[in-house]
């Protein structure tokens, strides 16, 4: 499996808080995209009446998976609370200690590699 480390990040939006979600999506994509070069994929996706959101993220390592909590703790955490209740929080793959721990404080679910391949 390596050392790559993704989750899948099931959210409810607040009532009241659509037309905020927009910009958020925006301002998050391109700071990731900007500053953390081990980020591979990051994709929002939210279904037609604005009502949940499912966020894909994949990191090279967990080294990378924390320069990410510790870009979204400083720069977006209040703001995306403010608009997402957290419905499930599934992490894939053998993060470290450190990204356990990090990640704990968001109730994560750990899933660990069991079989199959990737081309």
């Amino acid at each position: 499996m390596g050392t790559e480390v993704f989750w899948v990040l099931e959210l409810n939006i607040i009532n009241g808080k659509e037309d905020q979600l927009d910009s958020l999506i925006s301002d998050m994509s391109a700071a990731t995209k900007l500053n953390e070069p081990n980020t591979l994929y990051y994709e929002w996706f939210v279904d037609e009446a604005k009502k949940t959101c499912t966020i894909y993220e994949r990191y090279t390592d967990s080294d990378a998976l924390l320069i990410h909590m510790g870009n979204f703790g400083e720069n977006f955490a209040e703001r995306f609370m403010s608009i997402f209740e957290i419905s499930t929080f599934t992490v894939f793959g053998t993060p470290s200690d450190d990204a356990i721990a990090a990640l704990d404080t968001l109730g994560a679910k750990y899933m660990h590699f069991a079989g199959g391949f990737h081309k």
